[in-house]
């Protein structure tokens, strides 16, 4: 039984015990053990950094909910923990309803006269035809879908 950290914003839902409970359970069906980050009530920022990164090194791969939070990116932590676990040289399976690139995603205009696309605030939108940044895009598996998919890209879904 491998053991998979859950990474991702699902641990802020309103419902995230329930959640928690219905993914525990969909992996131990595919043979394997989840680590959930869910936090103690009383836990300082320090206490759930570190309880993360402790669960994260015992990991044999990672699941990542990719899709965008509060914005038009993945969640901030979600990027920290994909960092270390690439770091620690665990295998990332990241997963997000939409896999178009960014350049559709974010209605990039353009290309201008440099030959850029770009956004509505007028950055430049990296056009490798990646569905989100290069820093993820390229080392991470992503596959389209939800937890489920992530568990059938490990072979066990």
């Amino acid at each position: 039984m491998s053991k998979l950290y859950l990474a991702g914003p699902d641990v802020f839902r309103p419902d995230a015990l329930a959640w928690a409970a219905r993914v525990v359970a969909l992996c131990e069906e595919c043979g394997h053990q989840a680590l959930v980050p869910l936090d103690e009530a009383r836990a300082t920022a320090g206490d759930i950094y570190r309880n993360n990164l402790r669960l994260i090194a015992e990991a044999d791969a990672v699941l990542a909910n990719l899709n965008p939070f509060r914005g038009a990116e993945p969640d901030s932590g979600t990027c920290v923990e994909i960092g270390y676990a690439l770091a620690l040289g665990k295998p990332v399976v990241g997963y997000a309803d939409d896999l178009r690139s960014l350049r559709e995603r974010l209605r990039a205009t353009g290309p201008g006269a440099d030959g850029r696309y770009r956004d509505g605030a007028g950055n430049v939108v990296e056009d490798f035809g990646l569905p989100l940044n290069l820093m993820l895009a390229v080392p991470v598996q992503l596959v389209q879908g939800g937890i489920e998919a992530a568990l059938a890209a490990l072979g066990t879904g």
